[in-house]
């Protein structure tokens, strides 16, 4: 994380500090009487912080606020007993690709599957997960997590090909 902050006494009492920031790439960050941010993502490559020249100045944050002048990943809480976890996972250029090939294919199988419900659903899904890795770089841990049980499964009862095989074997290495 890179940037400025400040804060008066930890939050507590009206019109107490702020938080300014000029870049931020993961890291969690809290304002408030008892507010809390969890930083539980993982960081496999990319998620550099911006240099410092291309970093927009942040504005100044209202008292107690936050203001933040670039983000990319990371939790945010603001006021009292907040709450915030980033839980998403960075993945490198290579893992993306990995990723986003198995995904392509496993999503070309359903498309010339029978249709049912189900293959749609997880068309959907599968669409989806595509969609934030391209993005933003990362993708959703609980999102990647849920996607690799439910194909695990699917394996287990309809003998899922070799496709199916290989999104698990790309996500495995993003939950560690």
């Amino acid at each position: 994380m890179s940037g400025s902050s400040g804060s008066g006494n930890g939050g507590q009492g009206a019109g107490t500090g702020g938080i300014s920031i000029g870049s931020m790439s993961g890291g969690a960050v809290a304002q408030g009487g008892g507010a809390q941010a969890r930083d539980e993502g993982r960081r496999q490559g990319g998620g550099a912080p911006l240099p410092a020249a291309e970093t927009p100045a942040p504005a100044a944050p209202t008292a107690g606020g936050i203001s933040i002048g670039a983000m990319s990943g990371g939790a945010v809480a603001q006021g009292e007993n907040a709450r915030a976890v980033d839980a998403s996972v960075t993945v490198s250029p290579v893992q993306a690709d990995e990723l986003l090939t198995a995904l392509r294919t496993l999503r070309r199988e359903l498309l010339a599957a029978p249709e049912s419900a189900e293959a749609d659903e997880l068309e959907r899904e599968l669409g989806g997960v595509a969609e934030e890795v391209r993005r933003e770089g990362r993708a959703d841990r609980g999102r990647l997590a849920r996607l690799r049980e439910r194909l695990e499964l699917a394996s287990l009862t309809a003998g899922a090909g070799a496709a199916a095989a290989a999104v698990v074997q790309a996500i495995a290495p993003l939950l560690g």
